[in-house]
């Protein structure tokens, strides 16, 4: 029998034991639901995604894409599973169903979206960049724009993309060449190549709708100056119909470590001076329009990388449980005892514990971030909409570089349980690890996240950020102070969080003085540290919640809540506390370091 996709007690768990989402079926947005919709949706979800979307996991990265005279063919096998997400229309869960949204929760859409992207990111990217695009549209397009567009985005009919990095500007969009002239008829002419466009050509759709950002003639420099426009790859007439196609070409498609079954494209616009676009939003005021798409690709990047931790670990503890290889440690000496399961071996339980506080760890924060955004669009009261936005706004940088670095972690350790076999093709795991590793690098490298997170969210809103985000830990831990069994991992997230706060301080301090090079060199590490408080913050609510609750029949599920935050806080955070200790916000050696020195 293979390894299950994930944990569903789990999911059961974080839904309504530790965030208690149920409780939203009383707002006005959601009474329409009621429990058992929200369980059939993830259900749902959990069959489509075993039956159909995983048997395609390895084969589409075995047959990986095709690409000759600009079109490139995706693998075969993603057409079915493709199709099938279209009619259930799973690629807006949360939105409107006038546009062929399902109007979930964002929880509960974290709930199928861990199961769907878990058994396959390449096959989800798909359905996630149309509806990044449509979001981009329903938020600050006009009415015929979103007539023409949304549904079919939103739906999955359309595919869609994000058109941002250059050739000779990278990560500084601002440096960007491509430009865009008006028209006569209001519309634009576009010039300009784009590269590292995800599913940027392929066959699946019968249309790609490229989101660009160019500079319209005479606008000002760098961010400032820049514009975002609708360009389809198939013209979409005033009626809807598709018309004749659009000057977008494909130049080629990269040779990738992995993700095989994506193709990741070059793309020129207007190379024949015929490529058309709709201006979305205001002139130049294309980033932040852009920024709503990037916000949501970054959390989803999050999960794509925890769902390949998540998998992972099942695949790896599933063979640990079978593995038959050497004596227990009770018998090493008596070269007559029987060969033991791996996950006898005090080093293996060791991986597989740590692996475990993990995925849970981020489980959970991937989906407080989801039960944040309810909490906000259903909350009528200003301050605690304010609290869930500031709490978004700090945990956003976090869930894509910490999750996406801890989850390629989890990969490697998955494929040590596994032993030389790890490293070969017959399992599934060094898929997983070159799958994963694009995480920390794309959508905003993971640099950018930090500077992000320590120029614009630790002291976003006269420090609202930071403040909200300890203010939640501080419940937590008092709860937690008053479990016995609990208390001293309570007082050590305390001090932990203590100091987080304290240096956090300090570099804001810092970034505001001479020494702001020192500070942002060390914003990664500071990032990083804040991700572990973060984590066993996770675990210990979780722990809380368990401990309550040894006394049934689930005793075994509860007690490995608590074993894991155990693990967590006494081999984890330690070493986050020097991290902290060592985050040098005056004179750090690698701002000052001269580049011959190197």
């Amino acid at each position: 029998m293979a390894p299950r996709l994930t944990d569903q007690r789990d999911i059961e768990f974080v839904l309504y034991e530790q965030f208690k989402v149920d409780a939203f079926l009383q707002s006005d947005k959601y009474k329409a639901f009621n429990k058992k919709m929200f369980d059939m949706v993830v259900k749902e979800a959990k069959n489509l995604a075993v039956k159909e979307i995983f048997p395609t996991y390895a084969e589409c990265d075995r047959e990986g894409v095709k690409f000759e005279n600009g079109a490139v063919r995706v693998p075969e096998c993603l057409r079915k599973p493709h199709q099938l997400l279209v009619e259930g229309e799973w690629g807006a869960l949360t939105e409107s169903q006038d546009y062929g949204g399902q109007g979930l929760p964002f929880t509960i859409a974290q709930a199928a979206l861990e199961y769907l992207i878990g058994a396959n990111y390449i096959m989800m990217t798909y359905p996630i960049l149309g509806h990044g695009a449509g979001k981009m549209i329903d938020l600050f397009g006009t009415e015929k724009q979103k007539e023409l567009f949304l549904k079919k985005l939103y739906t999955g009919i359309w595919g869609g993309t994000m058109l941002l990095t250059e050739p000779g500007a990278g990560s500084d969009v601002g440096a960007l060449t491509t430009s865009a002239k008006k028209r006569d008829d209001g519309l634009y002419d576009i010039t300009g190549s784009k590269i590292f466009i995800t599913n940027g050509e392929q066959n699946l759709t019968e249309n790609i709708i490229h989101p660009v950002l160019a500079r319209i003639e005479g606008a000002p420099a760098g961010t400032k100056g820049i514009s975002l426009f609708i360009v389809p790859k198939i013209w979409v007439n005033a009626d809807g119909s598709l018309g004749e196609a659009n000057d977008v070409v494909c130049t080629g498609v990269e040779e990738k470590m992995g993700l095989h079954g994506s193709p990741t494209c070059s793309i020129s616009l207007g190379g024949k001076g015929k490529c058309r676009g709709f201006l979305l939003g205001a002139p130049n005021k294309g980033m932040e329009v852009m920024f709503h798409m990037m916000n949501e690709v970054r959390l989803e990047v999050g999960t794509q990388a925890f769902t390949s931790a998540n998998l992972a670990y099942q695949h790896a503890l599933d063979y640990a449980k079978q593995r038959l290889q050497g004596r227990s440690v009770e018998h090493l000496a008596d070269h007559g005892a029987a060969q033991v399961p791996i996950i006898q071996h005090p080093d293996v339980k060791r991986m597989l514990l740590k692996m475990k506080a993990y995925v849970e760890g981020l489980r959970s924060l991937i989906y407080y971030v989801a039960y944040c955004f309810d909490k906000e669009a259903t909350s009528t009261d200003e301050a605690e909409v304010r609290k869930y936005k500031n709490l978004t706004g700090i945990l956003t940088p976090i869930v894509k570089a910490y999750t996406s670095e801890k989850g390629f972690d989890v990969c490697v350790e998955a494929m040590q349980v596994f032993g030389g076999y790890g490293y070969t093709r017959e399992y599934p795991v060094e898929q997983m690890v070159r799958d994963c590793k694009i995480a920390s690098i794309y959508e905003g490298a993971n640099g950018i996240q930090a500077m992000d997170f320590l120029g614009r969210k630790v002291g976003g809103s006269k420090g609202g950020m930071l403040k909200s985000l300890i203010q939640e830990m501080t419940l937590t831990i008092a709860a937690a102070k008053q479990q016995e069994r609990l208390k001293g991992l309570a007082e050590k997230l305390e001090a932990a969080a203590g100091l987080l706060e304290a240096t956090c301080a300090r570099a804001i301090q810092a970034m505001f003085s001479a020494q702001s090079a020192s500070a942002f060199a060390c914003a990664h590490p500071l990032l990083e540290a804040t991700g572990e408080v973060v984590t066993a913050w996770m675990l210990l609510w979780r722990a809380s919640i368990a401990v309550e609750k040894l006394d049934g029949k689930e005793a075994a599920f509860y007690t490995g809540k608590i074993k894991a935050a155990e693990f967590f806080i006494a081999t984890i955070l330690p070493a986050t506390l020097g991290k902290l200790n060592a985050v040098t916000c005056e004179n750090n050696p690698a701002a000052d370091m001269d580049e011959n020195l190197f």
